[in-house]
């Protein structure tokens, strides 16, 4: 059986949906009588112009010698196929909830709600041609359900690399890692430092989605002297590097907005037995951070950031038993890629 997994690609642009995507190439080329490659597709939705184009160009697109198709993201998953699966990452939130909330590009632009409502008609089309819909999250699932009417079953990611997020100390820093861009709001953490009473540091360590950004945080960490408190490890860290700096971290931070998933950020703290902070508007992070039993959840805003941070840099009894809480919590979910290939496949 031939599968092709395909997926968008925003050039110089790394995250959990990337690594994902080669982890389940990886796996379905594992699985017995599978042959299975990655397709990823150039995306751009600035301007917002040509996400008319893209769309024609992913609906164009003719796919031949491919037994399956599993497509992950929005305009990939748009190319036609007789037998796609589609284990759904996230819609172009830029079109649905992003755009009812004002936070979408698309609000600007004079075309924004024709273009929005183009990306809504493919989507319509696409996934009533689909075998299956699976989603990442109850989050994703909703959705769906409430903008496009269709229904989807709740399929997790599973962890790429448990094995290397084992554990060890419980060190004197926060370590908040992933993307870094406003959607995740390290802001918010760098300046709830200026708040913060202990001596706890925070390390702030991903690919950067934007360089202004990077600028935004540095300005910050400049403009309150948080030289000696903040580090930032902007650019792209292997999984050894990233697995080493959440082993030895107290806790680990994550306070993306509405995240689509429980988080590849979540998991892997999690899996090291580290509780973690989020935010009550978090989105799928919710369904594994239970506050007071596998983290703390909290207001988006440096002040109420700062009172956890010193809850737990307090407290370390408490950070380490909400760690072993989450490892087992985690745990219990007995997420294995086995189980996820033979629902994307069927068989």
């Amino acid at each position: 059986m031939r599968v092709l997994v395909v997926n968008n690609a925003a050039p110089f642009i790394r995250g959990g949906a990337e690594e994902l995507a080669d982890q389940l190439v990886r796996r379905l080329n594992a699985t017995r009588g599978v042959e299975a490659e990655l397709l990823r597709i150039p995306f751009r939705w600035e301007p917002a112009d040509c996400i008319v184009e893209q769309i024609l160009l992913n609906r164009n697109l003719r796919l031949y010698q491919v037994d399956r198709v599993i497509g992950l993201k929005f305009p990939a998953y748009l190319i036609p196929h007789p037998c796609k699966t589609l284990w759904l990452l996230h819609q172009f939130r830029q079109a649905y909830d992003l755009f009812v909330s004002g936070m979408s590009h698309l609000c600007d632009h004079e075309s924004g709600e024709r273009i929005a409502q183009l990306v809504c008609n493919a989507d319509a089309q696409c996934f009533g041609e689909c075998r299956a819909i699976y989603t990442i999250s109850p989050t994703t699932q909703a959705r769906l359900r409430k903008f496009n009417g269709f229904d989807a079953t709740v399929l997790h990611q599973p962890l790429l690399d448990g094995e290397r997020f084992i554990g060890g100390e419980y060190g004197n820093y926060f370590f908040a890692g992933g993307r870094v861009g406003p959607g995740k709001r390290q802001h918010l953490l760098v300046e709830a430092m200026r708040h913060v009473k202990s001596t706890a540091k925070l390390v702030v360590a991903g690919p950067l989605d934007d360089e202004d950004y990077g600028f935004r945080l540095q300005g910050l960490v400049a403009q309150h002297d948080l030289g000696d408190r903040v580090e930032l490890r902007f650019g792209f860290h292997g999984r050894n590097e990233i697995a080493i700096m959440v082993n030895a971290a107290l806790a680990c931070v994550y306070l993306p907005i509405d995240e689509d998933s429980m988080g590849y950020v979540t998991m892997e703290a999690f899996s090291a037995g580290k509780s973690v902070i989020t935010a009550y508007d978090s989105g799928g992070v919710l369904e594994l951070v239970r506050h007071g039993e596998t983290g703390l959840v909290t207001g988006a805003d440096p002040r109420s950031l700062a009172e956890q941070l010193d809850r737990l840099a307090g407290d370390r009894t408490t950070a380490i038993e909400m760690g072993r809480a989450a490892k087992l919590l985690l745990d219990s979910k007995a997420l294995s890629w086995e189980h996820t290939i033979a629902r994307l496949l069927n068989i």
